[in-house]
């Protein structure tokens, strides 16, 4: 492939349009969607597909939903959450994140994001007309702190956090509700409305160390009024096929619901036949076939990077990316992603997840881990040899 094949990466205004780009890259390591194969017990459910579309077919809609809420919150050992029945399904985290941008919207409510993250979340805001100014993720990491941090920097009517972050990797949890609780106590406090993204939650699970705890039930005892989102797309392999939630609090559940409706009526049921299948077999497996494709591909790239101007940077929990700062002052993330994009490697630069202020992203990349292991270590090995042009 040619210089003139490529788009010119440098106009791309977000992070999804550096991913759409990567996905005609051979070595695609940009979104952090699954692009693994299947386990043994997984190809078991490809094989069954027939059955489960005509069974699909065969019971109302309602069966379904409540066969994959039973899953999933079982999964996520949430039983508040499966005992309130107040969990609305769509397609996707962004159709959920755009009822909360609604719902803030029709409040009139400004939002604190946390910085780093994601930016379609800001995206999806500002296209709201959402009022949004950041929080750095910094003022959350002393447990002990984050109350008075908050009450320091927070001026918004709303707060808006991603546990586990993307790309970084911390979690208000790690020492189960301690964090967390004073997020909530804060919220409650101060009349602030607590929007909680748990779209990467499923991997606290792959990780012994940290797990989860009843986050419903801490919310619900609390009285905050809040918002949750989770997603099923970052943890199986199922092309893209997912469902998403939003759980909202009583005082605002009906409000949330009319505004839900106004965007979907209800997810496929065999979608939701499909994914429900895949959430037991975790259970089953204990979350091994994706605990053990992440571990293997953050491994790889620990090893392969070791030593080069990318340096690992540990996260609180292990998700299914891996976030690197540069070493090398004299080089950008910028200069850096279009290099390797040269060479059909394509990482996502760091400016765009700290969306308020890009120059910080200029000394990070984030690599996507949930792959091939043949695929990733190629990947790995083309790395390391751009890398080591920087040796100097």
């Amino acid at each position: 492939m040619s210089l003139t094949d490529k788009a010119d990466v440098s106009t791309f205004v977000d992070l999804t349009q550096h991913e759409i780009e990567a996905l005609k890259t051979r070595f695609n390591l940009a979104d952090a969607h699954t692009h693994q194969r299947q386990s043994a017990s997984q190809e078991a459910i490809v094989q069954r597909l027939p059955e489960l579309w005509h069974e699909s077919e065969s019971k109302q809609q309602a069966h379904f939903e409540r066969k994959f809420l039973d899953a999933f919150f079982r999964l996520h050992q949430q039983p508040t959450a499966r005992a309130m029945d107040r969990t609305l399904l769509s397609y996707s985290a962004s159709v959920s994140t755009m009822v909360a941008g609604m719902f803030l919207k029709q409040r009139g409510k400004s939002v604190q994001l946390v910085e780093p993250c994601f930016d379609n979340l800001v995206d999806l805001l500002r296209n709201m007309q959402v009022p949004i100014s950041p929080l750095a993720e910094s003022a959350l990491h002393d447990k002990d702190a984050i109350y008075e941090r908050l009450v320091e920097q927070v001026d918004a009517d709303a707060l808006y956090l991603v546990d586990p972050n993307n790309p970084t990797g911390f979690t208000l949890l790690a020492e189960k509700l301690e964090g967390f609780g004073e997020v909530v106590r804060y919220c409650v406090d101060h009349d602030k409305v607590l929007v909680m993204d748990f779209c990467f939650a499923s991997f606290a699970l792959c990780d012994e160390g940290i797990g989860r705890v009843d986050i419903y039930r801490l919310l619900e005892e609390s009285g905050v009024t809040y918002m949750v989102m989770e997603d099923t797309g970052k943890t199986w392999p199922i092309q893209d096929a997912k469902c998403a939630m939003i759980t909202a609090s009583r005082d605002i559940q009906e409000e949330v619901y009319n505004l839900h409706t106004s965007v979907l009526l209800n997810v496929s049921p065999f979608v939701l036949n499909m994914v429900t299948e895949y959430v037991e077999d975790s259970i089953a497996d204990g979350f091994a076939s994706v605990r053990d494709i992440i571990r293997t591909n953050g491994e790889a790239a620990r090893a392969a990077l070791s030593g080069t101007i990318l340096e690992f940077q540990e996260p609180v929990v292990g998700t299914s990316v891996a976030w690197f700062r540069i070493t090398a002052e004299h080089l950008t993330a910028t200069q850096l992603q279009a290099v390797l994009f040269d060479e059909e490697v394509y990482v996502l630069p760091g400016t765009f997840f700290y969306w308020n202020t890009k120059s910080k992203g200029e000394r990070y990349v984030r690599l996507a881990l949930a792959r091939e292991p043949e695929v990733f270590a190629g990947a790995m090995e083309r790395m390391r040899k751009v890398l080591e042009r920087y040796a100097a």
